[in-house]
């Protein structure tokens, strides 16, 4: 494995010589045989307003798009991956070093991850195969890193970041408005602060039963906008039982709805399985943007019991202490 020194040492044995592959679906769904189709239905940003239909059926029959036109130069798309990679290029006890006492936090073989980043322990011997840099969005003008690379990063996630928080509020208003639902202020479904980005490197492997760069979940989040410019697959959801490959498409994004997100629109919208596998040759990189409610703020729905997004997120983490696993809305479903 490339640099194998910047991997943590749980996830250097992936360098080992593969064994006999085999399919791996955590028992969820058959995977799907085709290389690189991209099935995902395509969302014109800059026509949102136009076509409204699209978003609506995008949102019921797959919870998951690919979003063009978003308004993000390319040039930011790229110098985003060029700057994770040297980032993660450094050592493992720099990368652990350099986020000691900021608000960024490093993670790395983790079977589940707090809204800051920290580990959550299940007991659990199963890990995700990744490591990462948590960067809260609203607390990255408060601090400097003396890392120059670490630097350099911050700043380009400052400007990301307003882009983001733009793009993630159109679309939930859009949406909102396709459900005929009156939320106010709306804001405090989709806060600003709440906001955060997780930038994900996934170790190469060939061998299929070393387990999954990331397991099988939803996300617990309103939506998700994953930016993902390497041209490296990984990435698959879970639709009618098979597994289908997200394809990299360089200056697009990739929008999927939560939980949060499912719950507010009385399970109309949907909250897509998803999973990451290993590339047989190649590391992966990823930027992914989460958004969540105020913690007070009230989720109504005729499906599940209220709830504040608090509520939520500390059933989850109990949920993940105690059994090893998310649950999810599950546990607020209505009798």
């Amino acid at each position: 494995m490339k640099n194998l020194e910047s991997f943590p040492p749980s996830l250097r044995h992936l360098s080992e010589p593969s064994r006999a592959l085999s399919s791996n679906d955590n028992g969820i769904g058959k995977p799907v045989e085709e290389e690189y189709l991209d099935p995902l239905p395509v969302i014109d940003f800059e026509l949102l307003t136009n076509d409204k239909t699209k978003l609506e059926e995008a949102c019921k029959h797959w919870g998951i798009f690919r979003l063009v036109n978003h308004g993000i130069p390319s040039t930011l798309l790229t110098q985003l991956h060029n700057q994770a990679q040297q980032l993660f290029s450094l050592s493992y006890h720099s990368k652990q070093a350099s986020c000691n006492a900021t608000p960024v936090r490093y993670f790395s073989g983790t079977p589940a991850l707090t809204p800051s980043g920290t580990a959550l322990k299940s007991g659990s011997e199963d890990i995700n195969l990744l490591e990462g840099f948590n960067f809260p969005l609203t607390q990255l003008s408060q601090f400097q890193s003396q890392l120059p690379v670490l630097e350099s990063f911050r700043v380009l996630m400052v400007e990301y970041g307003k882009h983001l928080s733009g793009i993630a509020t159109t679309l939930f208003e859009g949406m909102v408005k396709n459900l005929e639902l009156k939320l106010e202020p709306s804001g405090s479904y989709i806060a600003e602060n709440t906001g955060y980005v997780r930038v994900y490197r996934y170790p190469p492997c060939s061998n299929t039963d070393a387990g999954l760069g990331m397991e099988v979940h939803t996300d617990s989040s309103v939506l998700s906008i994953l930016n993902q410019q390497d041209q490296v697959t990984g990435l698959e959801i879970l639709k009618h039982h098979q597994w289908l490959t997200v394809k990299p498409i360089a200056n697009t994004l990739i929008i999927n709805l939560g939980d949060i997100m499912q719950a507010i629109s009385d399970d109309k919208y949907k909250s897509v399985a998803h999973k990451v596998k290993l590339n047989n040759h190649k590391e992966r990189i990823s930027i992914c943007y989460f958004v969540f409610p105020e913690e007070d703020t009230k989720i109504e729905s005729s499906k599940y019991r209220s709830f504040t997004y608090n509520e939520f997120r500390t059933q989850v983490q109990q949920d993940i202490k105690t059994i090893g696993h998310k649950v999810g809305l599950a546990r607020f479903k209505r009798p």
